[in-house]
Parts: C-alpha cells; structure tokens; sequence
C-alpha cells in the first residue's frame, strides 16, 4: 500500500492518475445553457479552448441551446478541470463529471 502522506504533490497526482486509469474511471465536460452568451462566442470558446473544429463546436452550441447542455469534451479529470476553468473565464457555465466506464 502506498502511504498517501509521504508524497510529494506530483507523485500524489501521479497516483491519482494511474489509479483513475485503472479503476475504469473517466471524466467528462459539460456545458450548460445560458442567457447571455452567443453562439458565436460559445462556439469561438469551444474552439479555442478545447480544441473543437468549427463544425463540431457550431453542433455543441446547437446540443448546449436545445438540450440545455452537452458533454463538450470527454478524458482525464487533470486535463478537463484546466478547460473547465477557461470556459468559466470567458462567462460560460461548465463542469467536471468522473463517470465509471463499464
């Protein structure tokens, strides 16, 4: 067993990951409608910050509007919470979900 308290914060986060990624155990990003955003805006945030190409963040938009949100990106927590903040940061409404993989 791994004593948890002896780790240094990157050895911690390593532990984290490996065991994330054994335990079947994957995140995703959600984004959620809103009043005040554009399309445009939303679709240049996704874009940008996630990596999207313009058609897949203009069908994001559409899913984030109808639906009244939509998984935006799926992966690692690590990776994800860092989008998460900079869609938070251009005004968007975003969250991190661990999901199990079966």
């Amino acid at each position: 067993m791994i004593d948890l308290l002896t780790l240094s914060t990157q050895e911690l986060e390593d532990v984290l990951i490996e065991t994330e990624i054994n335990t079947g155990v994957s995140s995703q990003l959600l984004v959620y409608n809103d009043d005040y955003n554009t399309f445009d805006w939303v679709i240049q945030s996704l874009i940008e910050v996630c990596g999207h190409t313009f058609v897949q963040a203009e069908q994001l938009s559409l899913f984030v509007h109808f639906k009244g949100k939509a998984i935006v990106k799926t992966g690692s927590k690590n990776e994800l919470i860092s989008m998460k903040e900079e869609l938070v940061n251009r005004g968007l409404s975003a969250v991190v979900e661990s999901v199990a993989i079966n």
